[in-house]
């Protein structure tokens, strides 16, 4: 019996095996897998090339119209092209694609793509086989018949869609179209769709790894709230509101500041702590996550994300955010084990410079986003404790590791909604407390655990307008355990409003030579040049109390 139950497992699992490979080397032929999982599988495979780009309109008001080509020959890039918001219509971009071996003597591969009213071959020098073609919403491509064209850097083997005027393309290999926006009837409300292209095969991308300077010094930046946009963005609460002549588009402002205070600060390295996207106002919302991403790859910057309560209130979950961080250049977000609750609970360790040992590990965790019991806790989720219980875990675990540096080992921590600790009144603080603290109603009780391995100083975002580091102290003794910190919002996507605030973000910066711990802002508007509130919060390894002369200080 044991027998023919292993034989008939095994049997079973041979006709998986064959039926799924089956089943992907038909669709990879003639599309027969249905459009809802075409939808979560990437246009970008290698091996193959694009052979022809349309653009297809329809229409809800014909009830012969259909959105979809014939999917024996096309590929739907599954963004409409007006983002939902055309009343009646929508359009698809949609291609053509053939594996490198299957191509035909009388097969053409795309070498080129531009967009605009005007044939691109005006007052352009091109070979007679290569013309350029027009297709619908002002697509010009220009295809080669010549056979060694699949196999150079030249031919396209891979098409998206980004939006806004302000779209950027961080990812390695691709380019933006030239010549902007596709040319489709969308009146006031232009989603200025753009075309991306990657050539040749996709970039390898290796992880960074993160190591102290020479000088002993590490530099932090934490960003936080941008509120980014599919678009320019609408400013909320601007101050200076006469600015620019009180014109003010939030993302290139924002971007505009984030990117100063990057080449001013030059750090190491960039934890972007939540609300990265304004899910409302981001209907596409890689175009919008890709304005932060392109300064941090163009400056070779290591970086690590975790999400907010308004990171996926669009199209893309939590997850499917964290796949598309994980395929961008510099990247060290990590989804975390799947096995607990959230999605973003990691750890980076940086390394010493001269070994591999570990001086300093930055752990993030997901805070989730509103609470799941409103009747009895309003307001926001909590960290479960599940969440808990593998940090610590994962803190004893390191321990070890983290005995053999030879200097003192540092922790900290990134959040983005602030713990219950962060509103008690009696802690001495560094900075503004100017609107609630909107922590959650329910304590799981995370800073013990932070204290208990030894974490130095957590840091999170959530309320725009608290920028303040405060001190939690043991109940009993009242010596200093932890620094509780704000970045501060740095987006004009998201509001601010409380006593003409001025955006900003906020630095620490490590000195591993004397174990030491600096933290201060830079400001968008006014002294833009000051360290405002700047604070040694751990010293020789220990948390420091407050210095008096800063102590509640009412800063910009």
């Amino acid at each position: 019996m044991t027998r023919r139950i292993v034989r008939t497992g095994m049997q079973l699992i041979a006709l998986i095996v064959v039926v799924s490979l089956t089943v992907f080397f038909l669709d990879s032929r003639y599309r027969v897998l249905p459009q809802s999982v075409h939808s979560h599988m990437p246009l970008h495979h290698d091996g193959l090339v694009i052979t022809d780009i349309t653009v297809h309109t329809c229409s809800s008001l014909n009830p012969l119209s259909s959105c979809m080509l014939d999917q024996k020959k096309w590929h739907r890039i599954e963004k409409d092209l007006y983002l939902s918001k055309g009343w009646f219509t929508k359009a698809y971009v949609h291609i053509k694609r053939k594996r490198e071996e299957e191509l035909k003597t009388e097969d053409k591969v795309i070498v080129d793509v531009r967009t605009g009213k005007l044939d691109p071959a005006v007052g352009e020098k091109a070979q007679a086989s290569e013309k350029w073609e027009s297709r619908p919403a002002g697509v010009w491509i220009k295809r080669s018949l010549k056979r060694h064209a699949s196999d150079s850097k030249k031919a396209v083997t891979a098409v998206d869609l980004l939006f806004g005027a302000d779209a950027v393309e961080p990812r390695p290999g691709w380019e933006l179209v030239k010549n902007g926006a596709l040319h489709l009837e969308t009146g006031k409300d232009s989603t200025d769709p753009r075309l991306s292209i990657r050539r040749g095969l996709a970039a390898k991308l290796e992880k960074p790894i993160p190591k102290i300077r020479k000088d002993g010094k590490f530099k932090v930046m934490q960003i936080s709230d941008l509120h980014l946009s599919t678009g320019l963005g609408a400013c909320r609460d601007p101050e200076p509101k006469d600015a620019n002549g009180g014109h003010c588009d939030a993302d290139p402002r924002t971007m505009e500041f984030v990117e100063r205070v990057l080449d001013e600060e030059k750090p190491d390295f960039v934890v972007l702590s939540g609300d990265q996207v304004n899910g409302d106002t981001a209907p596409d919302v890689q175009s919008a996550l890709f304005k932060i991403i392109d300064p941090l790859a163009e400056r070779k910057i290591p970086y690590a994300a975790i999400f907010g309560n308004h990171d996926d209130e669009g199209m893309l979950s939590r997850h499917a955010q964290m796949d598309l961080y994980d395929s961008l250049p510099f990247s060290l977000s990590e989804p975390g084990p799947n096995t607990i609750e959230g999605v973003g609970n990691y750890f980076v360790e940086i390394q010493a410079h001269s070994s591999k040992h570990s001086a300093l590990t930055l752990y993030f965790l997901d805070t989730h986003s509103y609470s799941p019991d409103e009747a009895h806790y309003r307001g926001y989720d909590w960290l479960k404790p599940n969440q808990i219980d593998w940090f610590k875990a994962t803190a004893e675990g390191l321990k070890d590791a983290h005995s053999h540096y030879t200097h003192k080992h540092l922790n900290m921590a990134f959040i983005h909604i602030p713990l219950p600790e962060y509103a008690n009144m009696q802690n001495d603080r560094v900075g503004n407390w100017t609107e609630p603290t909107t922590a959650p109603a329910f304590n799981t009780h995370f800073k013990d655990a932070l204290v208990e391995y030894d974490v130095k100083a957590v840091s999170c975002g959530h309320d725009h307008v608290n920028d303040y580091c405060a001190l939690s102290k043991h109940p009993e003794t009242a010596e200093p355990e932890i620094w509780m910190c704000y970045a501060g919002g740095s987006g004009f996507g998201g509001y601010g409003g409380y006593n003409h605030y001025i955006r900003r973000l906020r630095v620490f910066e490590i000195d591993t030579n004397q174990a030491r711990i600096t933290t201060w802002k830079r400001l968008e508007h006014g002294d833009i040049a000051k360290r405002l509130d700047e604070q040694i919060i751990v010293e020789s390894g220990s948390v420091l109390p407050i210095q008096s002369a800063n102590q509640e200080s009412d800063s910009t």
